[in-house]
């Protein structure tokens, strides 16, 4: 057995992190208590871990289950949010804390520990040769959360193991077990998306010439590509990068926005868009809707504030889009990207939502609902959001942080590392996005064409950014077979050398061993990425 610990019982001790402090909880009945706070817990769908709680303003629970591990055994969690190019296995690093679940391998042994997806609190495991702790993080914004006598279920936790299964194959399977109601698109999603090459300096002529371009790498295939809008149409994109709402209308490049996706429809095109939903720019916005944290953000646990981004999402879609990719949703809600799980943890605690009875994963899973609720028939793509909470209230998922149209190594370290660690959670969770490829004269098509290759042979969406006077007559015939290919997204695959590179080059696909050369000649261009 690669470990001796049963996550599935009472632990054998729990703390209490509230705003006063830590206290350790004493034995009462089959749970604990300290103060008004109690913890139970029941074997129903996983086994589930209850809080209930006065008026003690909650932070954190620490629930530690001793036990051992085989020797030689190694490590793997997910990423909070995106990856950044860290996802890797690892041996015993017990102040390594690993969100969402963890994966214990040796050999053709395997075990998952994990919550099932959209728990109400924020999760992180910890393991070291004497056991496995559960961080359950419940505050509401920096501060604790306010229950008033309620009981409110935090996470369900299952475990699981294996002994004929490789760890890729078993962690796909795990991911089931944690995801009952996976949300797929209606058909297999690909085509192209104007930000790696334009970086916001685009206007409604050039996304009809990206659209002519993609049209005619595509032309013949049934299932039609999108091409997405991102970050340069909105009204104060002009003044200010990654502007957030209002979306009333374009601006002065984008004059006609349901014209322009009507164009876009006439030229066998789905037209896609970018919004950045909890930002808001609007000057008379009623201070009750706004974030105490930053009153540029929007309140998540504000009805009407929820109630404006679905306005907004209910706009651009009845414009005629129909992909909606929404961004910044994890930096804007809780006021840090998750670089590393410690970001997430050390996050400001001088502000609250302004309903203290919910947890900021509540408050999260409000906003991907509100989407949900409000997209119609559009696909949703959810970008910088927390893929846990997200499962099951969105078509895909962008897995890793930005890929490059000016920097090979960035593509390389956050695009196939987050392909092939994220990749088992594909069609388990949602459909996943490694990102695009950034198409310009600044990247060698040599070093592209390898991912382009690798994502389409990953039974992934396949998004490429392409600056249309860098796509040459050579490399069109590689673009329509990977475009060919994401139409249909029949391939599978499974890397092979993952436990022991960050930035796997040797995969599987349907039973076929591929081997890619990630580095350029000369290494890596520095820390540039």
């Amino acid at each position: 057995m690669v470990l001796d610990v049963n996550i599935l019982r009472r632990p054998d001790c729990l703390r209490v992190l509230t705003e006063e402090g830590a206290r350790m909880a004493a034995l009462e009945g089959e749970g604990f208590a300290a103060g008004d706070v109690r913890v139970s817990f029941a074997e129903k769908d996983g086994f589930a871990v209850s809080m209930t709680a006065g008026e003690t303003p909650v932070k954190f629970l620490e629930l530690r289950w001793h036990g051992s591990f085989q020797p030689g055994v190694r490590f793997m969690g997910d990423a909070f949010e995106r990856g950044y190019g860290n996802l890797e296995w690892r041996g015993f690093v017990p102040d390594r804390l690993m969100p969402w679940y963890c994966l214990v391998s040796h050999g053709n042994e395997t075990a998952g520990l994990g919550v099932k997806v959209r728990p109400n609190c924020f999760a992180f495991w910890m393991t070291d040769p004497q056991g496995v702790t559960l961080w359950l993080d419940v505050r509401c914004g920096g501060k604790g959360v306010i229950l008033s006598g309620r009981t409110l279920e935090l996470a369900a936790l299952v475990q699981e193991t294996s002994q004929d299964e490789d760890a890729f194959t078993f962690l796909h399977r795990f991911c089931g077990l944690m995801c009952r109601d996976p949300l797929a698109p209606p058909a297999p999603v690909y085509g192209s998306n104007n930000w790696y090459y334009a970086y916001g300096n685009s206007s409604h002529e050039e996304i009809l010439r990206d659209t002519a371009l993609l049209a005619e790498l595509t032309e013949g295939l049934p299932n039609r590509p999108y091409m997405v809008i991102d970050d340069c149409w909105q009204p104060l994109a002009l003044s200010q990068g990654a502007a957030g709402r209002p979306y009333e209308t374009g601006n002065a490049r984008f004059p006609d926005m349901p014209g322009l996706a009507r164009q876009m429809k006439e030229m066998g095109v789905k037209p896609g868009i970018w919004i950045r939903p909890e930002e808001t720019n609007e000057m008379f916005l009623d201070n009750r809707l706004r974030c105490d944290r930053d009153r540029r953000y929007l309140d998540l646990t504000e009805p009407e504030a929820l109630a404006l981004i679905g306005e907004d999402v209910r706009r651009v879609v009845g414009w005629g889009y129909e992909f909606v990719k929404f961004d910044f949703a994890t930096i804007d809600a809780i006021g840090t990207f998750a670089f590393q799980p410690l970001d997430v943890i050390r996050m400001r605690d001088n502000w609250a939502w302004h309903d203290r009875s919910q947890t900021n994963a509540q408050a999260i899973m409000g906003v991907y609902r509100t989407i949900l609720e409000n997209a119609g028939s559009a696909v949703i793509l959810g970008c910088n959001v927390v893929g846990h909470l997200g499962a099951g209230l969105m078509h895909m998922h962008r897995s890793g942080d930005d890929t490059s149209g000016a920097n090979w190594d960035r593509t390389m370290i956050m695009g196939v590392n987050t392909l092939a660690f994220r990749l088992a959670q594909h069609k388990a969770f949602f459909h996943i996005d490694a990102d695009c490829v950034g198409i310009t004269e600044q990247i060698d098509w040599e070093m592209n064409k390898q991912f382009l290759e690798l994502i389409a042979l990953s039974g992934t969406p396949l998004f490429c950014s392409m600056k249309p006077s860098a796509v040459t007559e050579e490399m069109k015939p590689a673009l329509k077979e990977a475009f060919r290919l994401a139409s249909e997204q029949k391939t599978r695959m499974k890397p092979l050398d993952w436990m022991d590179n960050s930035i796997p080059a040797v995969y599987e696909v349907d039973g076929e061993k591929h081997t890619y050369h990630w580095m350029q000649k000369h290494g890596t261009n520095g820390f540039s990425a």
